[in-house]
């Protein structure tokens, strides 16, 4: 790798607290105030934001370069409050957007979950409308390729979400096969909400 990355997820929000049964709807286009209670994207909780700037005290010391942010709310929330510390305007980037669960956005993870026969079959199927892992691992792999060949020696820091940043923790660590990132799902190079990790 030419750069050195930082791999950041995102504060919480009430889909790991109150809706953490439920699975985000995506696009956030979609989102109405009938279907989040409150109005509005999917915003971080006070627990979130506090999250956030504990890892910007971390990241002073970092000497980041660049941000990449995924350009979802709670993203965008995320990469606003280090960007005001840090002062470097962020790059919001559709490719590290989460992965879009298609008919089943806004519905229970448990639905979701049922449609696969095991986790390995997330990578070849998909849900209707929606993307499956291999589809993931191929838009951040893409992603990864753009910044490696523009930039070198930089310091980057990249805010997404749970599986975009596992697979990209992967790539960057030289996973190659479904086995070896089943490895490591729920591991070390899958971060929780506000988690800094470096792969």
């Amino acid at each position: 790798m030419n750069n050195k990355y930082f791999l950041l997820r995102h504060g919480q929000t009430i889909y790991q607290t109150k809706k953490k049964d439920i699975l985000y709807p995506w696009p956030e286009k979609t989102f109405t105030r009938r279907s989040l209670g409150e109005g509005g994207p999917v915003v971080l909780t006070k627990e979130g934001e506090k999250q956030i700037k504990e890892v910007v005290e971390k990241l002073k010391k970092e000497n980041i370069d660049l941000i990449f942010s995924s350009d979802f709310f709670r993203t965008r929330q995320t990469a606003g409050i280090i960007s005001k510390v840090i002062r470097i305007k962020p790059i919001f980037d559709k490719r590290l957007r989460d992965l879009d669960m298609g008919i089943f956005s806004g519905g229970l993870k448990e639905n979701y979950k049922n449609f696969f026969t095991s986790r390995k079959q997330r990578f070849f199927k998909r849900p209707p409308k929606g993307e499956n892992w291999q589809d993931v691992k191929k838009r951040l792999f893409d992603f990864l390729k753009d910044i490696e060949k523009k930039y070198k020696n930089k310091n980057i820091l990249i805010i997404s979400h749970g599986d975009p940043l596992w697979f990209l923790a992967g790539i960057i660590r030289g996973l190659k096969t479904e086995k070896e990132f089943l490895k490591e799902k729920y591991g070390r190079f899958y971060p929780n909400v506000g988690q800094l990790i470096i792969p």
